[in-house]
């Protein structure tokens, strides 16, 4: 990787490090900043999700979030995953891992793919 490769894969680790600070601040303002006008959103419950409802129907209040941890970040050019650890203030937790794609400075998509959750060391079924 060349130097600027090397700056601009910093910069989007940092970037993602920023989004997950911001919505644990419920800072929802530097988050619509991050994203793209066209951003697009998916999950096993919705595709192809844009701006406007992601914010409308999956944005919520952060509250219940006791910390994140970021496992890893691997940027590729304007690619990148994150697998973080998510920790609830009710000691459950669960792991994802979100790709990113980058136009720019900005984040124009972002794919959840969501791991298993735990309570006490061990795994909670997930309710339907």
């Amino acid at each position: 990787m060349c130097g600027d490769d090397m700056a601009a894969a910093g910069n989007r680790a940092e970037i993602i490090r920023s989004l997950f600070a911001a919505y644990l601040a419920n800072d929802r303002a530097s988050v619509e900043a991050a994203f793209t006008a066209d951003f697009r959103f998916s999950t096993p419950y919705g595709e192809n999700i844009d701006k406007p409802r992601y914010f409308a129907e999956c944005w919520r209040d952060s509250g219940w979030i006791g910390r994140h941890e970021i496992e890893r970040i691997m940027v590729d050019g304007v690619e990148a995953f994150v697998t973080y650890r998510c920790v609830a203030r009710d000691g459950k937790s669960f792991r994802n891992t979100e790709f990113f794609v980058f136009d720019g400075d900005k984040v124009s998509r972002i794919d959840v793919y969501f791991g298993p959750s735990h309570q006490d060391g061990e795994l909670v079924r997930q309710e339907r």
